[in-house]
């Protein structure tokens, strides 16, 4: 069922219309549809700031982009216009408007390279549905909200990976069932309102991404989501805005179960986090300072007393006071992308995880659009982190949330390059291909610490010498049909290798996999 708005506007109107829309609902984070908006804040003269996100609709140079744009092509039939081009639901009357869609993720693959004597089964299967539903209530204030239920059968290393963190990959805490098979779900939503065309405030659960790249080496969407409240100022030129996110984290395992409660299932140690970010453009160049403090919220006493620092607004203040060495953890970084020339730029990191110790981390890339010929585009990254980055004496405090790093999921002591080419055709037939080499750290004994896990204590006096390098080669082809942009439904059809050596072959794949979802999300299997 759908009611659109009656109108008499031009194309070129309907062109306007996408820049003014008052939708104050973030952007969904997933890098198909961010490819768009990075094209258009490549372009000279965009003030767009492009390092924090989601991006607020209302904030974001909408031209051509999936899900934003008109449909101009002709749909004879209404149940091909729904599924080619319409949300499923879509009601519209004066300033409110409501859409409701199904997600999902329905993916069939085949293992080749797992060890015989690890499963008899190489058939792989993901079985994921739910909903996703947006509003705006007027020019001011919307809402989202979305949920995920998930049953898989993952190739072995993604297996073992849940098992160890205690979920999916970017995804959901697990429950085991049969010999292979995981239950896993999510949610993500928020209310978001504008009061001020300067000021935004949002409440609710989800996940954040600092940067211009692939990965992210300050805080990434790697991780399940997490609740929030999030406030955002700009400028009236947009060359200025200024975030402060309050987060709340939790640590999954079986030894990070607090003593607490009458429930039947324990509560996970949990911990306060203040992120804080300030965005700037300047001509062709974009600046971010970045600064994160993870509290340490409970001790052998119990819950602490709440710290009012935890709400303090100016960026760097918690650092100054905290210092690196404190009970919390601090990580302060920049964040910069200088357009080269118009659908080119270049972009880097660093994060400053403890100076007095030489922990960091750092970034470089390069992305460019439409390389020779409409809707090519190329992306290169290197990315390296040094041993004991992102880690804490008290393991509960490290840089991470729910299993999962909230920086590169690599953890730290890696270097990491990667290349990604994307090529399409008439913006429904689209070819990728992924590329990904890595040297990571791996603890070979159970009290071996070579800084490489950010779950485990940075004492590096209990290190032993049971540490191996080993390689990591990743490379992805995929073919994708997108079949309706309003939710980024596809097929696709495709095969990743992973190669990791020295190794036990259980942990490698060959994956052969065909897939209908609905890409609203980013998920982050190369590791």
């Amino acid at each position: 069922m759908s009611f659109p708005i009656r109108t008499s506007l031009s194309v070129a109107a309907l062109g306007l219309w996408s820049l003014s829309i008052a939708q104050q609902n973030d952007i969904p984070l997933n890098r198909d549809i961010y490819y768009d908006i990075d094209r258009n804040g490549s372009d000279s003269g965009s003030t767009m700031y492009t390092g924090l996100r989601p991006i607020i609709a209302s904030r974001a140079d909408l031209r051509n982009v999936m899900g934003y744009t008109p449909d101009s092509a002709r749909h004879y039939y209404w149940i091909s216009k729904k599924l080619f081009a319409d949300h499923l639901l879509e009601v519209r009357e004066g300033g409110f408007r409501l859409t409701i869609d199904p997600v999902f993720n329905l993916e069939y693959g085949r293992e080749f390279n797992e060890a015989t004597d690890f499963s008899e089964n190489a058939n792989m299967n993901h079985n994921g549905r739910g909903f996703w539903v947006t509003a705006d209530l007027g020019p001011t204030v919307s809402f989202q909200t979305s949920f995920y239920e998930n049953q898989a059968a993952l190739p072995a290393f993604l297996y073992f990976q849940a098992q160890r963190g205690g979920s999916v990959p970017g995804q959901g805490r697990i429950k085991d069932f049969n010999e292979r098979g995981l239950d896993f779900a999510w949610a993500m939503g928020n209310v978001s309102w504008t009061p001020r065309t300067w000021l935004n405030v949002q409440i609710g659960q989800g996940r954040h991404f600092v940067g211009n790249g692939y990965r992210s080496m300050l805080l990434s969407d790697n991780t399940s989501p997490y609740p929030y409240i999030k406030l955002s100022a700009i400028t009236t030129n947009k060359r200025f805005q200024y975030s402060a996110i309050n987060a709340k984290l939790t640590m999954f395992g079986a030894d990070n179960r607090l003593p607490t409660g009458e429930g039947g299932e324990s509560l996970f140690y949990w911990k306060r986090a203040s992120f804080r970010h300030a965005g700037i453009t300047l001509g062709p160049v974009q600046v971010g300072l970045f600064e994160a403090t993870i509290w340490k919220n409970i001790d052998s006493t119990g819950v602490l007393p709440y710290d009012p620092l935890e709400l303090n607004p100016v960026i760097g203040l918690n650092t100054i006071v905290n210092g690196f060495d404190g009970p919390s953890k601090q990580l302060v970084g920049i964040d910069t992308k200088v357009r080269l020339r118009n659908k080119l730029f270049v972009y880097g990191q660093f994060a400053l995880d403890d100076p007095s110790r030489q922990r960091y981390a750092w970034q470089a890339g390069l992305q460019c659009f439409d390389l020779g010929r409409k809707d090519l585009h190329v992306l290169v990254e290197y990315n390296s982190a040094t041993p004991f980055a992102y880690t804490k004496g008290d393991p509960r405090i490290n840089y991470g949330h729910a299993g999962q790093a909230l920086a590169n999921p690599l953890g730290a002591g890696f270097n990491e390059a990667l290349v990604q080419v994307d090529y399409g055709i008439r913006q429904r037939y689209w070819f990728r291909a992924m590329a990904n080499l890595a040297d990571i750290r791996v603890d070979l004994q159970e009290n071996s610490i070579s800084g490489g896990d950010i779950f485990v204590t940075d004492n590096t006096a209990w290190t032993v010498d049971a540490m191996e390098l080993r390689q990591r080669f990743w490379l992805d082809l995929s073919f994708t049909y997108r079949m309706n942009p309003s939710t980024n439904l596809h097929f696709t059809a495709g095969w990743w290798t992973r190669d990791l050596t020295p190794a036990m072959q259980q942990v490698n794949s060959g994956y052969l996999y065909f897939a209908l979802r609905t890409g609203l999300f980013n998920r982050y299997y190369d590791i």
